[in-house]
């Protein structure tokens, strides 16, 4: 069955532009590197209604089941990523959903 997986970053104040862009491009790379993922969307937060919490940038990774998931959190490419993405984040989020509809 789908899942989806959803994960809010918001970046330190201090994280620089270039670091920024190479970690964005790393995340959007996943799909290349890790078997499973079915789907992935991502965008910068431009949402008038100022309910972000301070969340500026959203990835949307549609899994083919939750194994895939399973198989995802400790790949090591996943790994990695989170290792650098941990040292620029001030906060995240992340859910993971069956849609029922």
């Amino acid at each position: 069955m789908l899942l989806r997986h959803p994960v809010l970053l918001q970046f330190r104040a201090d994280t620089a532009p270039d670091v920024l862009n190479a970690l964005l491009a790393d995340f959007a790379a996943l799909p290349s590197k890790i078997p499973g993922i079915s789907a992935l969307e991502w965008g910068h937060n431009n949402s008038s209604e100022g309910l972000d919490k301070g969340f500026s940038h959203c990835f949307l990774l549609s899994f083919v089941d939750a194994a895939a998931r399973d198989a995802y959190l400790p790949h090591p490419e996943h790994q990695a990523l989170v290792v650098r993405l941990k040292a620029q984040l001030a906060d995240v989020l992340v859910l993971d959903y069956h849609p029922l509809a």
